[in-house]
């Protein structure tokens, strides 16, 4: 394999992309519809959506490989060094808005970015993760989550699972609210370390694993009874949602400037929600546990 080898990436991302559509349709019963596109300034992707199913509400799954001779602002104002380069951009994003409020919603995304310049090195990095999104968490469930988190990045390095960890629950963290979007997973940018082989396997190691830490939640509360209070809640919280997405999402911001396809870029966003002014959960309910007990940082494989 060549030092640098975006191809084997683009290859594996494609292939990702296919196996997730397959197994989530294959628990949903239904289809997906896809969207191909071009993007003017070069590249383009494939846009995966399946709405109005049995088990999920929404499921996007897309994959985009973009690329042009001008860095988007968010790239060039993280990285300045970089200005002046030409660049390539893949990943593969999905986001699950379950219909049942017990099944989580769930995200991930792996992906690579390559920057170079005539008689420069290359400049490159990879990022990903997966995190997860209750209404009504069950311990068991966020241990098998962060269970597999852990194990899929262990051979990758026994540090990697705190540091990612920790940098998902700062990440997925809505400032204005002082409040986690979930109970975290993995979360990784601007990797380099350990060559490209090392760091290509810990992103497959990290996309692989989204379908064995989710479907079996998924499978165990998928027919668990609710009625509208949940529905309700279930709408209210997926606010929170749309509200990180809008305003702190890096993947959002980087696909509009970046010129990528709007209905891909906010195919994450559910297609229900709601909000209500000063809302407050009753004391000692389901929905006042959520806050209290899950959307903090915990250390899940301890306890």
């Amino acid at each position: 394999m060549p030092s640098v080898d975006p191809n084997a990436v683009h290859a594996y991302l494609l292939d990702l992309q296919d196996r997730i559509c397959a197994e989530l349709a294959a628990v949903d019963g239904g289809r997906f519809h896809e969207d191909r596109w071009d993007r003017p300034d070069g590249g383009g992707g494939r846009s995966r959506v399946l709405a109005g199913g049995a088990v999920f509400e929404q499921a996007g799954v897309n994959f985009s490989h973009v690329h042009g001779n001008r860095l988007p602002a968010t790239a060039s104002d993280r990285r300045p060094e970089l200005a002046g380069r030409s660049f390539q951009a893949l990943g593969v994003s999905l986001v699950v808005h379950p219909r049942n409020p017990y099944v989580p919603t769930s995200h991930a995304n792996v992906r690579f970015f390559l920057a170079e310049a005539e008689g420069a090195e290359p400049v490159w990095w990879f990022g990903g993760g997966f995190d997860l999104t209750p209404y009504y968490p069950f311990d068991a469930d966020c241990r098998h989550w962060h269970r597999v988190a852990r194990d899929a990045v262990a051979p990758y390095g026994d540090d990697l699972y705190p540091r990612f960890k920790q940098w998902c629950d700062r990440y997925f963290h809505l400032p204005h609210r002082n409040e986690a979007r979930g109970i975290g997973g993995l979360f990784f940018d601007d990797y380099d370390e350990g060559g490209f082989g090392h760091c290509f396997g810990l992103m497959r190691a990290v996309g692989d694993a989204y379908l064995e830490a989710y479907l079996p939640i998924v499978n165990r509360r998928r027919d668990t009874p609710y009625g509208e209070r949940e529905r309700q809640f279930q709408l209210y919280r997926r606010g929170r949602y749309v509200e990180f997405n809008l305003l702190f999402d890096r993947g959002t911001r980087f696909g509009i400037q970046s010129g990528g396809r709007t209905e891909s870029i906010l195919m994450s966003l559910p297609p229900l929600a709601r909000w209500e002014y000063g809302w407050q959960p009753e004391p000692d309910t389901p929905e006042a546990a959520l806050s209290r007990d899950y959307l903090r940082p915990r250390d899940w494989l301890e306890e």
